[in-house]
């Protein structure tokens, strides 16, 4: 029970870094696109966006996805996907943050290259799809409902 528990140290830990990043780095996107013309701000805003996403984000991704594969081991395996239908709501979730953070990086490397031609507006709409993933995570996780009987 001792693994379980520091994997599930690891696994917050890791989660709370990787939504961090999540949340900052499209607040970036609305500072860049709102500052173009700005080509000295610009430069600064890149170098913030690349340490974050690639320093922070990446790492925290990986952590969050080898610990929580880790707990699902430590917790059963196979039977306990099976026992637990929530888990395959969150995986879905899941899913979503890894698009996000992918699509994040496709609009880092638009900025970069000066091609993305997209609001500051559209980026602080945006910046709010992590928030609802999470309200979703965090609910399934404390509550873990039964959505289809056994």
């Amino acid at each position: 029970m001792e693994a379980y528990q520091w994997l599930k140290v690891l696994h917050i830990l890791a989660f709370t870094s990787w939504m961090a990043m999540l949340f900052y780095i499209p607040r970036l996107f609305v500072y860049h696109a709102e500052h173009i013309q700005n080509s000295g701000f610009n430069e600064v805003v890149k170098i913030q966006e690349n340490k974050l996403y690639y320093f922070i984000g990446w790492p925290a991704m990986l952590a969050t996805l080898i610990s929580g594969s880790g707990l699902i081991v430590v917790m059963g395996g196979g039977e306990y996907l099976k026992s637990s239908a929530w888990i395959h709501i969150k995986f879905v979730l899941i899913l979503m943050l890894i698009a996000y953070h992918f699509l994040c990086g496709f609009f880092m490397k638009q900025f970069a290259q000066g091609k993305c031609k997209l609001s500051g507006k559209f980026f602080r709409v945006f910046n709010e799809i992590p928030t609802l993933v999470l309200i979703g995570i965090v609910y399934l996780v404390v509550f873990q409902p039964a959505f289809w009987v056994k």
